[in-house]
């Protein structure tokens, strides 16, 4: 078969449903693109662990305790079965898991920008947990059908796991809703914090950006940038509402006729330059990171030594 002909039957088999495997014919630029997309995945399960890491010491009460460390072991789960499927994408372009953390720590490759800030009260941790993981939960689910097999497998899993610290951060925003005074300021005042991070969550409007029709076409995506705002704003907007929280956007509305929410744009300059690595946290949290890496490193030659001698 002609490169031509093989592509057309790759297309083909993408438009009737069947699902691509790791050792199937893919064009470059398809396997390039959803590997792009799980290591980004990838990346930011593990560097998302790292904000509610620090409160884990902190929280109130030791059941809160264990709830934050389950949540932060769980991400931590996610982003290995992750990575294990990137592996897989990237053996013919010759790239292992230690390439893809080199490239972490080095700051070469992204993770998502609402790991790039900080989480200085515990209201932070709930908002993270309800409406992060919201955010994330949409993203996500609009993958489980992706034309890249594998991805969408382990995406069943993580996707079960991510729907319980939705809850988790649900009882802990309801509690400070229902508390005293000061701790509803303090929610108040973390959703005003995170509300432009999570609007960007979703990445730029589509016109700009350069992937997106390509993904959506092979089916590694499913859904547009706008279109997934859309859901998270259609899920989450009426309930923060509803629980007497301030969306921190006067111009917020859905048109009661088309049901689009309508809203005020976030700064795509800041967004553009958490994304170079410029965000709040961005160099504080890599360096722990590379950190952890490097202490751990007599772990894996261990391990590598061992798998040698076997």
């Amino acid at each position: 078969m002609t490169d031509e002909q093989r592509l057309q039957a790759f297309e083909a088999r993408i438009a009737s449903g069947e699902k691509i495997e790791s050792d199937d014919w893919m064009p470059d630029l398809y396997r390039k693109q959803a590997l792009r997309l799980i290591l980004t995945h990838a990346n930011s399960e593990l560097m998302g662990a790292l904000p509610e890491r620090e409160w884990i010491p902190r929280a109130p009460g030791m059941h809160r305790k264990l709830a934050v460390l389950a949540k932060v072991q769980d991400e931590i789960g996610h982003a290995q079965l992750i990575y294990r499927v990137a592996e897989d994408l990237a053996r013919p372009l010759g790239l292992t898991r230690d390439d893809f953390m080199k490239d972490l720590i080095a700051g070469r490759a992204k993770f998502h920008n609402v790991f790039s800030y900080p989480a200085p009260t515990w209201a932070d941790v709930g908002v993270i947990a309800w409406l992060v993981d919201g955010a994330a939960l949409v993203t996500q689910g609009a993958l489980l059908r992706t034309s890249y097999g594998p991805y969408g497998r382990i995406l069943r899993r993580i996707c079960a796991e991510e729907a319980i610290h939705l809850k988790h951060g649900e009882d802990i925003v309801l509690t400070l809703a229902g508390g005293t005074k000061a701790q509803r300021q303090m929610l108040q005042d973390a959703l005003s914090r995170w509300w432009e991070p999570l609007l960007h969550f979703f990445g730029p409007p589509d016109e700009v950006s350069p992937n997106t029709e390509q993904m959506v076409r092979w089916g590694i995506r499913l859904k547009s940038n706008e279109a997934m705002r859309q859901e998270f704003l259609q899920n989450y907007a009426p309930k923060i509402l509803e629980i007497g929280l301030l969306v921190p956007d006067p111009a917020l509305e859905k048109d009661p006729e088309s049901g689009v929410w309508h809203y005020t744009q976030p700064d795509w300059d800041v967004f553009w330059k958490v994304v170079r690595g410029e965000g709040p946290k961005t160099k504080e949290r890599l360096s722990l990171r590379r950190l952890a890496y490097e202490d751990q490193a007599w772990i894996r030659q261990a391990v590598q030594g061992a798998h040698h001698v076997a």
